[in-house]
């Protein structure tokens, strides 16, 4: 896997500090995909956004334990850690 310096959560700021708060707020704790985004703060907001969307969405047919099953299935095809 590659090395990829991101921002430390005692070193946030801004956009990355909001992310990381609500990120902990909503899952407990910060996961590495997240960290990973902080180097590019507006595409890290986006990407919450859009997960937000897929997997929080009370209008969505699947419930979100399907759509947890399918994201997990879909990371195993692609041998993604994540």
């Amino acid at each position: 896997m590659a090395w990829i310096q991101t921002v430390d959560e005692t070193e946030a700021t801004g956009i990355v500090k909001e992310e990381y708060d609500a990120s902990i707020a909503r899952a407990g704790k910060l996961y590495n995909i997240v960290r990973l985004l902080s180097v590019r703060p507006k595409s890290m907001r986006a990407f919450v956004e859009l997960y937000k969307a897929v997997m929080h969405d009370p209008d969505c047919p699947l419930t979100r334990i399907q759509r947890e099953m399918i994201a997990t299935v879909v990371s195993i095809v692609n041998e993604c850690d994540y």
